[in-house]
């Protein structure tokens, strides 16, 4: 859609919102008309309100063209006498057509507020991307697994490859994980890295900017199978104090089992931290 129109403008955007989100609206009717230059993306109709204000511009009745507007939304076509009406009125036969087609038209408010938070979401990816890049794998952070994304560019391209090669066998986990992958692969393009998860420095849930180094710290939440709760609790039993063992974190979590005590030395998360606090004297 995007390739067909080439936008430039906010409007256009919108019209494309509704392209998008109607049925039969774009595909075997837009589409159409502007690929033939039978019509301009301007002049398609987008939105719902596009009808209203189209037919009150060629002189045609508020209240009809209201009527109209409604019932070609719904799917429901021309109301009787309509076609002719908008001939009268100078409509061309393009657009008549189209109404025809519809089969569900989307609010031009709903499709602005669409377009307003993509504009926000794009300009921080364009201007501030580490935030853009915090705030997108934190909200994705249980399809975010730190074993694999934090390895660098390479292994985040095989895993890639892993799940593509699996097709239509690729579990719904895999498939998720891929867009994250996506992300994380267009992450390290833009020359970003991630830094290593810290028992005393990474967040629970967050992850973690510095700007200064252009790199993310993950949560502890993105290690499979550690918990919201278990990561919590880590965060909270560490205030103010500095475990001498992995013996004594695991005794102050409880929801921290030897499995999760596993996977955070595996990602490094634990340093040089002993497994028990008990000295060896010989």
């Amino acid at each position: 859609m995007l390739v067909d129109t080439s936008p430039t403008e906010f409007d256009i955007l919108v019209r494309l919102s509704g392209f998008s989100h109607g049925t039969d609206v774009w595909l075997g009717n837009a589409r159409d008309l502007i690929l033939s230059g039978t019509a301009t993306v301007g002049e398609a109709i987008g939105c719902r309100d596009d009808i209203m204000l189209y037919l009150i511009s060629k002189g045609m009745d508020e209240k009809r063209s209201f009527k109209i507007m409604e019932a070609v939304r719904k799917g429901k076509g021309l109301p009787d006498g309509a076609g002719q009406e908008m001939k009268d009125h100078g409509v061309p036969d393009w657009y008549i057509g189209s109404c025809q087609k519809i089969k569900y038209l989307f609010p031009k408010a709903h499709a602005v507020a669409y377009v307003m938070m993509a504009f926000r979401i794009a300009w921080f990816k364009v201007h501030r991307p580490l935030a853009f890049y915090a705030a997108y794998f934190s909200i994705r952070a249980k399809a975010f697994d730190a074993t694999v994304m934090c390895r660098g560019i390479d292994v985040v391209k095989a895993k890639m490859r892993e799940i593509t090669a699996k097709d239509k066998n690729a579990t719904a986990v895999e498939e998720d994980m891929f867009t994250t992958l996506e992300v994380c692969y267009e992450f390290y393009l833009r020359g970003f890295s991630f830094g290593s998860l810290d028992l005393y420095r990474s967040d629970a849930t967050q992850f973690l900017m510095d700007e200064e180094v252009g790199q993310l710290r993950p949560p502890f939440i993105s290690i499979p199978g550690l918990g919201e709760t278990a990561a919590l609790s880590i965060a909270e039993q560490r205030k103010g104090r500095t475990f001498l063992s992995a013996e004594e974190l695991s005794d102050a979590c409880p929801k921290v089992s030897k499995a999760h005590i596993e996977q955070l030395r595996a990602v490094g998360a634990l340093g040089n931290l002993p497994d028990t606090s008990q000295m060896c004297l010989f």
